[in-house]
């Protein structure tokens, strides 16, 4: 596995799959995965191919291998693809045949703080995103000169990303040192505002609202709001320090996570899971950067943070917090690639992050 970690498979559900994809996502993959190797935790690495690259040398963009491993290891870290804007006969992008194929439901994408990184300061939220349906459904047609794609939403997918966001908000703790508590709510009480459009959208998005509030009479400790997507479009900018967790359908928790992730620093620094019951697929939420891929100055944070995400997932928190903290440090000491006004290397930023474990 070049450019990885080497590790037998002894067992595979205690492997991480690592699908690099394309473009900076073979550089920023690797250093994450090399972050983990230093944990000292024994994780197990098997990479699997995906990506635009491999549907043109192949014939298909994620082959059924790549799929059993990822079932086998039940985690995997996933880079980037190349998706093109026009229609390609016979592909279909990577992540979502992921998202598809093992009902990955829930997108949890964290926003918070970093020091020196172009960052808003005191912010700490959690945007949770449906994942599968809504207008990302895959249900679009032409029929003549007009296109026509259809939104889908159901009780059981608004009920099930509803869950997990208040248990999300219950069992959330502010990651922001020295916090503002007169400005933050997830300092004060556990909170979640339900983002929608229903005063226009008023069967799907009604559908949505009506399940999201059904589900938040179950958790009477944690507070719960609810603002029309425009207004949080608005309110992110202005005041992103007043949300603890927001929770929304696909397409608007897609557009509405990576304007907060400006907050953060862009989209170089931001973090994401993919989750399901069976199998989680972490990813940094940026693309393949051809204009940069190769360079060496891909900002590999976004894919360490992801790898932070995964520990926690399966319950090393404490592995977690040494990587985040290795993060700040880093950035406190001003080592930061060229997205974020630095001049330090890929491998540079990774070296950083390791020593500081």
């Amino acid at each position: 596995m070049t450019g990885f970690p080497q590790s037998a498979i002894s067992n595979p559900r205690s492997a991480i799959c690592l699908i690099p994809g394309d473009g900076v996502g073979r550089e920023v993959i690797p250093a994450a995965a090399e972050v983990l190797a230093a944990l000292g935790l024994g994780l197990e690495f098997v990479e699997a191919q995906a990506g635009f690259d491999r549907f043109r040398r192949a014939g298909d963009a994620i082959p059924p291998e790549t799929l059993a491993d990822v079932e086998a290891a039940g985690l995997a870290l996933f880079g980037a693809t190349s998706s093109p804007s026009e229609i390609v006969a016979g592909y279909r992008s990577p992540i979502v045949v992921l998202r598809k194929t093992f009902d990955l439901y829930a997108n949890l994408r964290p926003t918070l703080s970093l020091p020196g990184a172009f960052s808003r300061p005191n912010v700490d939220l959690l945007i949770v995103r449906e994942n599968t349906e809504g207008l990302y459904a895959g249900r679009e047609r032409r029929e003549g000169e007009t296109a026509i794609a259809e939104r889908v939403i159901t009780a059981r997918g608004s009920e099930r990303i509803a869950r997990v966001a208040f248990e999300q908000a219950r069992g959330r703790k502010s990651q922001i040192p020295n916090p503002k508590p007169q400005s933050l709510i997830s300092n004060l009480q556990s909170h979640v505002t339900i983002v929608h459009k229903a005063n226009v959208l008023k069967v799907t998005d009604g559908l949505f609202r009506e399940t999201c509030l059904k589900v938040a009479a179950e958790f009477p400790e944690v507070k719960v709001s609810e603002m029309l997507v425009d207004a949080m479009a608005m309110r992110l900018v202005r005041d992103p320090e007043r949300f603890d967790v927001i929770v929304t359908t696909n397409l608007f928790g897609d557009i509405l996570s990576d304007e907060a992730s400006a907050l953060m620093g862009g989209l170089g620094v931001a973090p994401s899971a993919n989750v399901g019951a069976r199998v989680a697929v972490f990813e940094p939420v940026h693309g393949s950067a051809p204009d940069i891929a190769g360079k060496g100055i891909a900002n590999p944070i976004g894919a360490i943070l992801s790898a932070g995400m995964l520990l926690d997932h399966i319950g090393c928190s404490e592995a977690a917090h040494r990587v985040r903290t290795a993060v700040m440090e880093m950035l406190k000491a001003g080592i930061m690639t060229p997205d974020l006004g630095g001049n330090a290397t890929t491998a540079e930023v990774t070296r950083r992050i390791v020593a500081g474990l």
